[in-house]
């Protein structure tokens, strides 16, 4: 049997792909240097390799020495005021080595690629909505490095044989509703996750990143995305390479839909019961204030449908999840 092979697949991300993948029946190898990746995410016990995209001699070996039939590539650093003071370690990280992996693809005729992009390739449009068509113009190397990244794989669709989907997410959020996992990154900056950690006790305040942004209440807004749903269309991408001989796409997933800060705030206060301190701080480098999808390609082209839509859901399992890692961590 074939495997498919799921880069950065130990990460938030990846190991909820990985966990759908082993649930639908397919053999599954991850490779993942585990910088914010966790091994005991994997909870089918699928098959592990540690090591970095980098290391041309071990990804080579991979290649030669597994039957793989597709490659999901979630592998990258992700944080977007980071990429402001540091873009070498993005134009690095997501552009070089996803060209390594790419180069190696094509080199041992693997033909099925499907890309984990981001919606920070659109900058800010001018409205706040971003279709597949709107201009990509990113405000920060994060959003740079991507569309690079988009770039080769665009190119190389065009002079060998290979397919690829590529997914711009946008904000992602919310964990496994059963509790088996769910956002563990270190030090993370993800706005649900620090709300809900903040309502725990595990931080003294949340702050609100600028107040003064031309919306309806002067914070950012973003369209905010069920990490299951976002892991079903990885596998809806998948499963249409696999019938579409021409395949080469980009689709935004998300819901069409937008929540300030301020909302968002109110939600996890609503969810968790607890009125936790909120200090107004000003813009971080490399936001926009109005990122929302136009998301209806998605759902055409690969027969995709959310089953977890709505920022209470996102809110209520991601609390439930921050309430299992700190009864972990108090034991």
């Amino acid at each position: 049997m074939k495997s498919i092979l799921v880069t950065g697949g130990a990460g938030y991300i990846g190991s909820h792909v990985v966990r759908q993948l082993s649930e639908a029946g397919y053999e599954v190898l991850i490779y993942d240097n585990l910088s914010t990746g966790f091994a005991d995410a994997l909870i089918y016990d699928e098959k592990l390799i540690v090591g970095d995209l980098s290391d041309s001699n071990l990804l080579q070996s991979i290649f030669q020495n597994y039957s793989i039939e597709a490659v999901l590539h979630f592998a990258a650093s992700i944080v977007a005021p980071e990429s402001v003071v540091n873009p070498l370690k993005y134009y690095h990280n997501n552009t070089s080595n996803t060209l390594q992996l790419i180069r190696t693809c094509v080199q041992h005729q693997i033909d099925k690629f499907v890309f984990s992009s981001t919606a920070a390739v659109y900058g800010e449009p001018p409205s706040g909505f971003a279709s597949e068509g709107t201009s990509a113009m990113p405000m920060n190397a994060y959003g740079t490095s991507k569309l690079m990244s988009e770039w080769i794989l665009r190119d190389t669709a065009i002079a060998h044989k290979f397919r690829y989907v590529a997914l711009r997410y946008f904000n992602v959020a919310g964990a496994d509703p059963q509790g088996r996992m769910g956002q563990r990154t270190r030090q993370a900056t993800h706005l649900i996750k620090v709300c809900c950690q903040a309502a725990l006790g595990m931080r003294e305040s949340v702050s609100i990143y600028g107040t003064d942004y031309a919306t309806p209440d002067g914070t950012g807004i973003r369209d905010y995305i069920h990490i299951e749903d976002l892991a079903s269309a990885h596998l809806a991408a998948l499963n249409y390479l696999k019938r579409s001989e021409k395949a080469h796409t980009i689709l935004n997933v998300g819901y069409g839909r937008g929540s300030s800060v301020k909302e968002v705030v109110d939600m996890v206060k609503q969810v968790s019961g607890v009125d936790f301190p909120v200090i107004e701080a000003p813009r971080r480098a490399g936001d926009p204030a109005k990122l929302v999808a136009c998301a209806d390609f998605i759902k055409e082209t690969l027969n995709w449908q959310p089953k977890r839509e709505g920022l209470q859901n996102i809110v209520q399992d991601a609390f439930q999840w921050e309430k299992k890692l700190y009864n972990i961590t108090k034991t």
